[in-house]
């Protein structure tokens, strides 16, 4: 099917396959850095910045700030559960 010609409920319906998919690669908690410098979530950008801490509202689907973590490792430690 053409994709312009995609009815709106197919591509919803598809979209939200994606991105229930999306969140199980992704898990359930993230962090991300204070520092507005700091781009990305990944732990080598400013390892030692301090970084917001998420986790996924199963009700609304929605990430809600529940910490902060002194660096990269302790961020690691939260989103893995160590």
């Amino acid at each position: 099917m053409d994709a312009d010609r995609e009815p709106l409920a197919a591509w919803a319906e598809r979209r939200d396959r994606r991105r229930e998919s999306d969140r199980q690669i992704t898990g359930r908690r993230r962090a991300e850095p204070l520092d507005p410098a700091a781009r990305g979530r990944a732990a080598h950008l400013a390892p030692d910045a301090p970084r917001v801490l998420f986790q996924l509202d199963e009700e609304s689907s929605e990430w809600l700030p529940v910490g902060v973590a002194d660096n990269a490792a302790e961020a690691a430690a939260f989103i893995h559960g160590w």
